[in-house]
């Protein structure tokens, strides 16, 4: 399958070296750029692409709020990219739907990888920002209360949910549960709708939670 990328940073030579390292791979195909926000949300929702690779900061709208708009929209999966390793930008990105986050000082292997996993429906974090998250989101809610939502879930989607919570892809989940991926893909679909979830990445800190209480 070609991974379909839009690349969106207000800095060109930035932009031009995202551009270069994803067309040199191998099944993805940068199919438009955008240098704002404004320009990324009009280019996603005309050019349609499997995945937004999107700065935080940039003129007119900021990644966060162009993050927010096309995910709750649908149009597409959205991997952050941004120079600045604040909490404040990850939780926002997090919260508008944001399917990965990454700093720019990621390896090109890895950046390429992100955006496979995002446009497969997986997720991707920083590995230095993922306690950080997890953390976070343990501590926001009280112990000893589930997720809402987490009464409709049927006995396969929490089994789902609970791996979502070990960060596992789609093709461990399946291994582990013995589901071919294309099942898991359905069940994870199922349980961000019953969750009122936008994102797998927000799943999975929310599994991550969940256990951690259970533990206690």
């Amino acid at each position: 399958m070609t991974v379909r990328v839009l690349v969106a940073d207000d800095h060109e030579a930035v932009r031009t070296g995202l551009v270069m390292i994803l067309s040199a791979a191998e099944g993805v195909e940068v199919v438009g750029e955008a240098g704002d926000g404004d320009a990324a949300v009009r280019r996603a929702r005309d050019l349609r692409p499997d995945v937004v690779l999107m700065d935080v900061r940039m003129p007119t709208t900021d990644g966060i709020t162009a993050t927010r708009e096309l995910v709750a929209d649908g149009v597409c999966a959205v991997l952050v990219l941004t120079t600045f390793d604040h909490d404040e930008y990850v939780f926002a990105a997090l919260r508008a739907g944001a399917a990965g986050f990454l700093l720019k000082s990621v390896d090109a292997a890895r950046l390429v990888d992100g955006a496979r996993r995002v446009a497969a429906g997986e997720g991707v974090l920083e590995p230095g920002v993922t306690p950080r998250v997890i953390a976070a989101a343990v501590s926001a809610e009280p112990a000893g209360e589930a997720p809402p939502g987490v009464d409709d879930l049927t006995e396969r989607e929490r089994e789902v949910f609970a791996e979502l919570g070990e960060g596992l892809s789609n093709q461990e989940i399946g291994r582990r549960l013995h589901l071919s991926e294309a099942t898991v893909k359905t069940h994870v679909s199922r349980v961000l709708a019953k969750l009122d979830l936008r994102s797998r990445t927000q799943a999975a800190i929310l599994a991550s939670r969940w256990a951690g209480q259970a533990s206690t």
